[in-house]
């Protein structure tokens, strides 16, 4: 608290009187960007007498503030910082006219009108316009007298007014002077009891003389509210004003009386180290004795009635009834404070308790399947068996399900399909790109910001202990400096542990146990071992296209429909539409780029319709190209297969199955193998084994012994930007360098997969489902398989294996006889020295 010092006639202060530990009204009435002003108070605005202002005698430039009243004859600072405040004291202190100081009625009103403003104010005199280094403005102005608004002057960028001056009061009586004494001895009892009180304001209140300035002073440095102020400024009736300073006052020094009463009482109870106790002792007591309603006990007993309803497990109850007696004896502003009760609201909040689950319909469930979902049979009965084992034993595990498989094929829709036919709540978390720990277990309570893993959040979502919980991409999931969340799920994800885990947050144990729990994942590869060990694992390849017709028909046009705005008849849409979308337009293994070409069709029907072109819309596969454009696929393995060198393999991608094209070709050379494609170690291996082969049976096929001396042979994967490796491509390498030194074309329906070893057998490969499903995409009607993977065609449905004719490889040479095409008859055309016709003698062992 600054010393007000008396000078030239006037009173100067810049704080209110009152206890330093309490908040005061500021001064300042706005802020003000940063800015370059050089230091100190050197930019001070020079007088011009050339720029003053001229406005009629009784006007007054005005200046709105915030929070803060001006009494006549006080000498104060004033931020300002609104663009009509300043314009209005720069040209006040230019044209050395005094200012209006108003307060505003709203504070939120950043640009306010006349209305918007009190209608009595102080006039003051400017006497220094400062800019601080931070481009903020200040003035320092002295109170000289009351004003009261008359009407508005137009045409000036700032507020100016016509005001009725009213002239201090001077009136003189008993009455007067009684209440000036008492106001100066109730001024000296609180000055005494303020801790940190100036001895001169003392002496200032004793030496004035004058009614009006003593009622002035004491208001403007008592800490009342603005509004409080503002009407004891409106107040003209000088014995009214003193009555009012006088109540105000008298009400302060019962505050610091009590205050100093409280302070005696409770310093007996505590010791310097319990300080911070004896500051909310002392507020609460105020409270009390104010007889203010007390927040913080309200919100006390409202958490001690949440925790009787709760009906918590009793180290949850036990905890929480600590931590609300802990509570209670914290102050609400403490940092603690906020800290434990957000723990507390957690610990109440969250579903301890199961719900009643509705009686099991097996039925129900699965016409609840089917409706959702078109296919995914043995999805669906895993499903309606596990609910048949919770029918009979309604104490059992909940099984860990991992739904695998490319992306767009139901995976996430199927778990919110899965919740419906149980009955139970749903909740979803995503877990692509988490690389905390924390994210699983929580943050401990004690850091700033802390929140429960993400595993309670969702529970708590849910609000059931018994929801269907999903964990969507799995297998993107990765560890960093900050730990591993995968090993964090080990625990979540073990129906042995899960019953007892314990969140950072919480602290305690939560039951985790009959929480279905359903993973999804594209990559089962990428999931760690101990991790997947813990699932049971049910794979998704991916739909053939009468699949994608009948998911198209039955969900996916009728969805675009609805979200296009559009009823059936006004977008008909022909079945083979449907069929020429998947073959032409799309190559996935799921259904999202269909639903996606399907939507760009119901919005070009909502577009013709809403133009008032047509009142109805019927695709045809004429108009198809016209809608979507020209068909982005086509069957080209006919067109790629029809010279020697090209086979036909089958890939496997993250995202499902995919047709691979390899190409062989020889120039003159020393005997090289070119490897192009960016193709990877094991590929490049697979290249280098069927080249052995072949060299092995140089003489089977009527070549020179030294043939593969004189030649380089390049091999080449088309689509180079595109990494590729595996040894599934072994078999399809051995056929395209047979086809390219016999000069025999592979047949272009023929495609293949399989790794290859040095004594010609045909291994095993992966992605089979996949893979089937890729090439009868692409047209193809015979695949060439290793025999060994014949068990996996079980998954693959029959539509499938009626459309495709399988060939089941022991070694490369029935490969050779499956795949490559009948020797054309000998012409009389100009034979290739390097590989002449018509000595084809390889037969079958």
């Amino acid at each position: 608290m600054s010393q007000p010092v008396s000078k030239a006639g006037s009173i100067t202060g810049n704080a209110p009187l009152h206890d330093s530990t309490a908040n005061g009204n500021p001064a300042n009435t706005e802020t003000s960007a940063p800015g370059t002003a050089e230091p100190g108070i050197s930019n001070v605005v020079s007088i011009n007498p050339d720029t003053e202002l001229h406005l009629p005698e009784d006007s007054l430039i005005l200046i709105p503030v915030r929070n803060f009243v001006l009494f006549p004859q006080l000498v104060v600072p004033i931020s300002i910082g609104r663009e009509r405040s300043i314009a209005a004291a720069q040209a006040a202190a230019r044209s050395k006219r005094p200012i209006g100081i108003v307060l505003q009625k709203d504070n939120d009103i950043d640009d306010p009108g006349l209305n918007d403003l009190h209608p009595v104010g102080t006039s003051a005199s400017i006497l220094r316009y400062v800019t601080m280094p931070d481009d903020s403005h200040h003035i320092i102005c002295q109170g000289e007298s009351r004003f009261s608004i008359v009407s508005a002057i137009e045409g000036y960028p700032f507020l100016v007014a016509r005001i009725q001056r009213h002239e201090p009061a001077h009136s003189e009586g008993p009455e007067i002077d009684a209440r000036m004494l008492q106001l100066k001895e109730l001024a000296a009892a609180v000055i005494a009891m303020l801790p940190d009180a100036p001895s001169a304001l003392h002496d200032i209140t004793r030496s004035m003389d004058s009614p009006a300035m003593l009622a002035d002073f004491i208001a403007g440095m008592i800490d009342i509210k603005p509004d409080d102020k503002q009407d004891i400024l409106a107040t003209f009736d000088l014995k009214e004003r003193l009555d009012k300073v006088l109540t105000h006052l008298g009400r302060m020094e019962q505050v610091l009386r009590i205050r100093h009463d409280i302070a005696e009482e409770t310093r007996e109870r505590v010791d310097d180290r319990q300080r911070e106790y004896l500051l909310r002792e002392q507020l609460k007591t105020i409270q009390e004795q104010l007889g203010e309603d007390d927040e913080q006990s309200a919100d006390i007993t409202e958490l001690r009635q949440k925790i009787d309803e709760a009906n918590l497990p009793e180290a949850a109850n036990t905890a929480a009834r600590k931590a609300l007696s802990r509570l209670e004896q914290m102050h609400e502003a403490a940092a603690e404070y906020s800290m434990q009760r957000t723990w507390l609201e957690w610990l109440i909040e969250l579903p301890w308790n199961l719900e009643p689950e509705p009686p099991i319909d097996i039925a129900h469930a699965r016409s609840v399947l089917d409706n959702d979902h078109y296919g995914l049979e043995k999805i669906k009965k895993r499903i309606l068996e596990y609910l048949a084992v919770r029918k009979l034993n309604p104490e059992g595990r909940s099984p860990i399900l991992c739904f695998t498989g490319p992306p767009g094929v139901g995976k996430t829709s199927l778990g919110q399909s899965i919740a419906r036919a149980t009955g139970r709540k749903f909740a979803r978390l995503g877990l692509g790109g988490v690389h905390d720990e924390a994210e699983i277990r929580g943050h401990r309570r004690t850091y700033i910001g802390a929140l429960p893993g993400n595993i309670i959040q969702a529970i708590h979502k849910a609000g059931a202990r018994n929801c269907v919980l999903m964990l969507d991409e799995i297998d993107k999931l990765g560890a960093s400096a900050h730990g591993d969340p995968a090993a964090a799920l080990l625990e979540v994800l073990d129906p042995e542990q899960n019953a007892e885990f314990r969140d950072n947050y919480l602290g305690m144990a939560f039951d985790l146990s009959k929480v279905l729990f359903i993973t999804t994942a594209n990559i089962i590869d990428a999931i760690p071992g101990p991790l997947r060990d813990r699932m049971e694992v049910i794979p998704l390849q991916g739909y053939t296209p009468e699949e994608k017709h009948q998911i198209a028909q039955r969900y996916l046009l009728d969805r675009q429909r609805k979200l296009s705005g559009l009823s059936a008849d006004q977008c008909q849409i022909d079945d083979d539409v449907i069929d020429a979308i998947i073959h032409n337009y799309t190559r996935e293994a799921g259904v999202r780029n269909l639903e996606r070409e399907l939507g760009n069709v119901c919005r070009h029907a909502a577009m013709q319709i809403a133009e008032g072109k047509h009142t109805s819309v019927h695709v045809t596969v004429d108009t198809l190209s016209v809608i979507l454009g020209q068909p982005r696929y086509e069957n080209e393995t006919a067109l790629r297969t029809s010279l020697p060198g090209v086979a036909t393999g089958l890939a496997w991608t993250p995202v499902g199955g995919d047709i691979l094209f390899i190409e062989a070709s020889r120039t003159p050379g020393s005997g090289r193998l070119i490897l192009t494609g960016q193709l990877g170690d094991v590929m490049k291996e697979s290249a280098q084994a069927a080249l052995t082969l072949l060299k092995a049976r140089f003489d089977a096929f009527g070549l020179p012994q030294d043939y593969f001396e004189k030649h380089d042979i390049h091999v080449h994967v088309p689509a180079g930007a595109i990494p590729k490796d595996g040894p599934s491509a072994g078999v399809a390498m051995f056929i395209a360098l047979a086809s390219l030194i016999s000069n025999r074309p592979v047949r272009h329906d023929v495609a293949m997969t399989g790794e290859i070893s040095l004594r010609g057998l045909v291994l095993p490969v992966g992605g089979i489902k996949e893979k089937l499903l890729a090439a009868l995409q692409a047209g193809i009607t015979t695949v060439m398989l290793p025999a060994r993977n014949q068990n996996d065609l079980e998954d693959l449905p029959a539509q499938a294996r009626e459309s495709l004719n399988i060939v089941a490889l022991e070694t490369v040479d029935q490969a050779m006889v499956s795949a490559l095409e009948v020797l054309a008859p000998e012409t009389n055309d100009t034979e290739d020295p390097a590989h002449p016709k018509g000595i084809w003698r390889w037969s079958p062992p």
